[in-house]
């Protein structure tokens, strides 16, 4: 426990150049106040003392304006950085070196029982107020942009932009296990690009129907013929 307490400190130290010291972390940063209460809901979840497990949880949602379902498994060194307005679906599983911004949602889109929710993976971006619906799985060092809406499994090491999100291969030096990519300025532009392409394409339509016009005019007109003699 004490080495998960150091773990998270540092991350938040490694990840926000806000952090000052170790001190500060621990009394100011409500992320790590709402992980902490929840390793000890889930603890108690698992051994079922769901009603006690579900008042913490809304204790600490009261406490920092996040919410986290007991039931849900959180790896080592999540950061949740300013984290209002968060919400963690009770099937959801987050792995290893995770960073999730305020607004996010990791939500379900069934009522059936089970898993429900969505898996993200290692070194995952989350940017402010993005959805992660349904039981999808977020590969890898993916980052999602801010307010995307993913519906859709995502492979590792994508860039995730749009309604409904859609990923774009990561372009550039990939991430390390414990520096994720926090460059939320350095996002495609989808719409744009193929707007573009479609435009460009069009282009090329038009010169080349203008070109076989000129060239079969050229070729179905007779000579003129002179209307005087000399």
């Amino acid at each position: 426990m004490l080495t998960a307490i150091r773990e998270d400190i540092q991350s938040v130290l490694e990840r926000d150049p806000a952090a000052r010291n170790w001190l500060e972390v621990i009394v100011c940063y409500s992320g790590l106040h709402a992980i902490w209460a929840h390793r000890v809901a889930h603890r108690l979840w698992r051994a079922n003392f769901r009603l006690l497990a579900r008042w913490l949880s809304q204790f600490a949602r009261w406490l920092t304006g996040i919410e986290i379902h007991p039931g849900a498994q959180i790896g080592p060194r999540l950061f949740i950085d300013h984290g209002m307005g968060v919400v963690i679906g009770e099937t959801a599983e987050i792995g290893a070196d995770v960073t999730i911004y305020h607004g996010v949602t990791l939500g379900g889109v069934s009522l059936k029982p089970g898993k429900r929710h969505p898996t993200i993976e290692d070194g995952v971006v989350i940017g402010a107020g993005a959805k992660i619906l349904g039981a999808i799985t977020v590969g890898k060092n993916t980052r999602i942009g801010a307010n995307a809406v993913v519906v859709k499994d995502v492979e590792p090491d994508m860039v995730v932009v749009g309604i409904p999100g859609k990923p774009v291969q990561r372009r550039g030096e990939k991430p390390s296990a414990h520096k994720p990519d926090l460059h939320h300025d350095v996002l495609p532009d989808i719409v744009s690009e193929r707007l573009d392409r479609v435009l460009a394409r069009l282009d090329e339509i038009e010169r080349a129907v203008k070109e076989n016009g000129d060239q079969a005019a050229r070729q179905d007109t007779p000579p003129l013929e002179p209307d005087y003699v000399i």
